[in-house]
């Protein structure tokens, strides 16, 4: 979960950053390689939903394969199959985690193309679980952490990570036909989910926004103890993360409805403060839009 990539495109899976364990560099490069291709398949391009599907198949038989065979460089996913087999094999990666992206990954096609939505909150976060949880613990097991809070504490942080991205890209996601925001939470404020969301106007969907960047910083602060639990490098590669995410459901925060026609990002300035923060690493305040 590099600082880099939290920064330029803030989608949960780790880059090798200068703080990422040198030992480890090869098996992140051949996750996210994967993962950016699959998820690449799911959102980029005209393909229809049908060919996107048959890929995405493809795919998930190729990394099924037992044991393990070598993957053609002219095959749609060139060779970041056999990078991650041989990853896998190196440090004893777990496969589910990376079939559970891969249904994430389906899902989005699948809902997009019969245009379903979010029903309620439970469908959205089982959507965490296995769009952005599955990273964290594939982390965890390089970095030999085994422990069942520190797994949940990554799971609270990946949730989080991914819940803020989905309300950074409101707008992105509205257009493409997808949306994160559950019906439960607009019918609660008074809102027609049947409607598309630029039908509302920004002061109409503040309080559902804002609701969404609560539910966010509560996972986030239950995860917060988890960079003094893995210690060393990649306890101050995470602090860096969670201090990125955070600056970023501040300002998203700060938008509310407005965040449908501003998508807020950081930028380079904002490294020095990043920093600043990691270093102290105080927990995020637990507001009240909870409770709604």
């Amino acid at each position: 979960m590099g600082l880099a990539h939290a920064v330029d495109h803030y989608e949960n899976f780790p880059v090798a950053s200068l703080l990422c364990p040198p030992r480890w560099r090869g098996a992140v490069v051949a996750l996210y390689g994967l993962a950016r291709w699959a998820d690449d398949v799911a959102d980029e391009g005209d393909r229809p939903a049908a060919q996107r599907l048959a890929l995405l198949r493809r795919l998930r038989a190729e990394l099924q394969r037992e044991p393990a065979g070598p993957a053609a460089d002219d095959a749609p996913w060139g060779a970041r199959v056999r990078d991650w087999h041989a990853a896998r094999r190196r440090h004893g990666l777990p496969l589910q985690p990376v079939l559970d992206l891969l249904d994430a990954f389906e899902q989005d096609v699948r809902w997009t193309a019969q245009r379903r939505r979010m029903a309620d909150e439970a469908e959205l976060l089982d959507y965490c679980r296995r769009s952005a949880n599955p990273v964290g613990r594939l982390m965890l097991h390089l970095a030999g952490v085994r422990d069942p809070r520190a797994q949940a504490e990554s799971d609270a942080v990946c949730t989080a990570l991914q819940l803020i991205n989905c309300w950074q890209d409101l707008g992105v996601d509205e257009a493409r036909g997808r949306r994160y925001l559950p019906d439960a939470w607009l019918r609660r404020h008074g809102l027609n989910p049947q409607r598309p969301l630029t039908d509302h106007d920004a002061e109409a969907l503040t309080p559902v926004v804002r609701h969404g960047c609560a539910v966010a910083r509560a996972a986030l602060a239950r995860g917060w103890d988890l960079p003094r639990r893995v210690g060393g490098r990649f306890g101050w590669e995470l602090r860096l993360v969670l201090q990125g995410g955070l600056r970023v459901l501040q300002r998203v925060e700060a938008l509310g409805g407005r965040v449908l026609a501003q998508r807020p990002r950081l930028r380079g300035a904002d490294v020095p403060l990043l920093l600043w923060r990691a270093l102290a690493h105080r927990p995020p305040a637990v507001r009240d839009e909870l409770v709604c």
